[in-house]
């Protein structure tokens, strides 16, 4: 029997935009509630963040919550509009949080508040200006190959996000002499882009050490707030595969998340095995085109426009969400 089961999945931090959930928020109540319920928890108003121009939505700390208030608004909405029903979960970095939210590991109001200060201590775990981040696309990539070419330098890879795509993170000064070498030693390569981003630390690195430990004491301290048994649906950036339903193993994952590379490529072949259907729901279309790379459909949902294309002519079994 075809498999049945439904995966969705989230992008993390980059994804954001101005307006993001606006058209969500204005048609659907129990999307306004979403955003009303974190910013009871967090004491700002996340909605007029994400809609009014407010330019502290790019700093990590703001951006984080709103991202993941934003993911849940919708797809509480999706639910709501179309009894849209997941039970298999992933997320791109801070999107694991939202897909720990989805699965009911983690409420609500306790996850924006983790991931606030998540984007505080990453933000801090280095001097501003010191780091950088770099999108690497090589058709055919060689990974082991890439790392020998910057393993003397301060980088590190940071997202193995497809076979031809990962994420270099380390020190920004280092970044234009990586790019070189990589040219060089992939010249035999027709596709080969090095494309710098727009980040303020460089995000799963070893320069996110002090990060790990100042995270890890937070996930302690809020430990009580977690059902780690739910999250075996919902996969582990970390590990690349499913978390195991140990609260042990999941803050270990959680932790180590931050200073070490994000095994999206694997995570999608896990959620592929697991589901018959996948869909992006997030701010923008991050995940869909990495699907593709391990031949899968994955339909992005970034607008009320979108989800009506999508799901107008289909029905779910109704799920609590």
């Amino acid at each position: 029997m075809e498999n049945e089961r439904i995966a969705v999945v989230f992008p993390g931090q980059g994804s954001q935009v101005e307006g993001m959930g606006k058209d969500f928020f204005e048609q659907i109540d129990e999307t306004r509630m979403v955003y009303e319920e974190a910013s009871d928890a967090l004491g700002w108003s996340v909605a007029d963040m994400c809609f009014n121009g407010d330019h502290r939505l790019h700093l990590t700390e703001f951006t984080q919550p709103c991202i993941l208030t934003t993911e849940i608004a919708v797809l509480r909405g999706l639910f709501t509009r179309y009894g849209f029903a997941p039970s298999i979960y992933g997320g791109h970095s801070l999107g694991e949080f939202t897909a720990l939210v989805s699965a009911g590991v983690l409420p609500l109001f306790a996850a924006v508040k983790i991931v606030q200060s998540r984007g505080r201590v990453m933000q801090g775990a280095c001097p501003v200006g010191f780091g950088g981040m770099a999108a690497v696309i090589i058709e055919g990539l060689d990974i082991d190959k890439l790392n020998e070419v910057i393993r003397d330098l301060p980088l590190d890879i940071a997202n193995i996000n497809s076979s031809r795509q990962v994420v270099i993170s380390g020190a920004s000064d280092r970044l234009p002499e990586a790019e070189s070498r990589i040219k060089k030693a992939f010249s035999d390569k027709k596709k080969l882009f090095v494309v710098p981003l727009k980040v303020s630390a460089p995000f799963h690195s070893r320069f996110m050490s002090a990060a790990e430990k100042a995270f890890e004491e937070i996930l302690l301290e809020n430990s009580r707030h977690f059902i780690p048994q739910k999250a075996i649906t919902v996969t582990s950036n970390y590990t690349g595969n499913f978390h195991t339903g140990s609260s042990e193993d999941l803050f270990r994952s959680l932790t180590f998340q931050l200073g070490h590379a994000v095994r999206w490529k694997d995570n999608m072949e896990a959620l592929a095995r697991a589901a018959g259907e996948i869909y992006e729901v997030g701010p923008a279309r991050n995940l869909g085109g990495d699907f593709k790379t391990v031949n899968v459909n994955c339909r992005s949902v970034v607008s009320l426009a979108a989800a009506d294309e999508i799901f107008s002519n289909k029905v779910f079994q109704l799920k609590e969400v």
